[in-house]
């Protein structure tokens, strides 16, 4: 749609307020605050929750493969050929044998169920993730019968470093008198804090041969954890390491092994953005409130127009533009403050931090040390098109009344 230089000069005319201030009207400064806060809002909060989930799946694959490959006998024997058949899988970057179960650690004072997980130490080493949050003395004492505990476990038992633990595996030997459980005494060589309670809290790190002993899983081990160079798009990987393992084997995806968190955190997601879209309808509804006010205002003005030969289009073209114009600066100005908080909001959060005295984001309770931000040009996009979309539709029917208006009756009494 075309507007003229008259149909433009009209409509940013009657967005001047009717006295001599210089502003535009208050509802149609109400209406482009309300559109401005709401793109705001849309953008920083969909900006932090794509941090959160970029922070909690990075946490989720910096700890457990991408693809877990896992028998069906419960054993995997002779994983070092596997290892490097898959190994030779296009897109595939590192296989690490594991050995998993499921204990109960206690200490003279208390007891707690906890999941031990059997590792190499170059395995550690070379996961960023756990090798960045664990004491490197802890690493070269990680041999024979020593254990690493998350920091938050360790605080729950009461343990350090040096202390010994106890685990109590219900997997025995078999006797004449029935199974007898596995108990085992092991030295504390450190702690690791990844900063997520799930693995803080209930993870104990093992020694491979350590760990074969104790589940007696022999010279086999109880997964093959596989990272690829694309985590989000595994399925190339999946089928060929499907048809190495043979049928055998089952194949799970770090997203089919936390999928009830992945659910949350986009149901979240949409759930948030439904909600803080409805602050753009309302800031929408002051539009059309605020327009009919106008073309009622303009009754007049209208007439005259049209007796002077505006068409009914011209009129419509005229509001149509009015309104789109509040609609077009609220979504920009918006735009502009919501990317550029999201982009500063640690600079912000300190700020605020240092002005009113109070820790706005603990991370004893989010579990992060910083808020984390990352702004994706779709959402951008996608909450820019819908605010202006909307502001638009808002001046559809207001500018359809003033194009109705008949010049005779708007005449008839002045």
């Amino acid at each position: 749609m075309v507007f003229n230089a008259f149909e433009r000069m009209v409509a940013f005319r009657y967005l001047r307020a009717r006295r001599q201030e210089g502003f535009v009207s208050v509802i149609a400064i109400f209406s482009l605050l309300g559109i401005a806060l709401g793109v705001a809002t849309l953008i920083i909060v969909m900006s932090v929750m794509n941090g959160f989930r970029a922070e909690f799946v990075g946490r989720i694959i910096g700890i457990n493969g991408h693809l877990g490959v896992y028998a069906n006998g419960g054993v995997i024997n002779g994983f070092d050929d596997l290892d490097q058949k898959i190994r030779q899988v296009p897109g595939v970057v590192a296989v690490r044998p594991l050995v998993e179960g499921q204990v109960l650690a206690s200490t003279p004072r208390t007891s707690a169920g906890v999941l031990v997980r059997g590792m190499r130490e170059e395995d550690i080493a070379s996961q960023p993730l756990l090798a960045q949050h664990i004491d490197p003395s802890a690493l070269k004492e990680f041999s024979g019968d020593s254990v690493i505990l998350g920091t938050r476990l360790a605080y729950r038992l009461g343990l350090r470093p040096g202390d010994s633990i106890t685990l109590l595996s219900p997997n025995g030997n078999a006797t004449a008198f029935g199974t007898v459980p596995r108990i085992k005494s092991y030295r504390i060589a450190g702690t690791f804090d990844v900063g997520m309670y799930e693995y803080d809290n209930n993870y104990i790190l093992m020694p491979l041969p350590a760990a074969q002993l104790f589940f007696m899983t022999g010279q086999g081990v109880s997964s093959l954890e596989v990272f690829a160079a694309n985590p989000d798009n595994l399925d190339a990987q999946r089928r060929a390491i499907a048809q190495i393992t043979g049928p055998n084997t089952r194949i799970y995806d770090w997203r089919q092994s936390n999928v009830s968190f992945m659910n949350a955190v986009e149901i979240e997601r949409n759930v948030m953005f439904l909600i803080l879209s409805l602050i753009i309808l309302v800031a929408a509804f002051n539009i059309i409130s605020g327009m009919i006010m106008l073309v009622k205002d303009k009754g007049r003005d209208i007439a005259i127009l049209r007796t002077m030969g505006a068409t009914r289009g011209m009129v419509l073209r005229i509001f149509m533009l009015s309104g789109s114009s509040i609609g077009f600066v609220g979504t920009f100005s918006g735009f502009v403050l919501g990317v550029e908080f999201a982009t500063h909001i640690e600079a912000i959060r300190h700020f605020v931090q240092d002005v009113v005295g109070v820790d706005v984001f603990n991370p004893e309770i989010y579990f992060f040390t910083r808020i984390p931000a990352q702004v994706y040009a779709s959402d951008v996009i996608s909450v820019v098109v819908m605010a202006f979309g909307l502001s638009f539709l808002a001046t559809l029917y207001p500018a359809w009344r003033a194009a109705r208006l008949d010049p005779v009756e708007a005449l008839r009494y002045e």
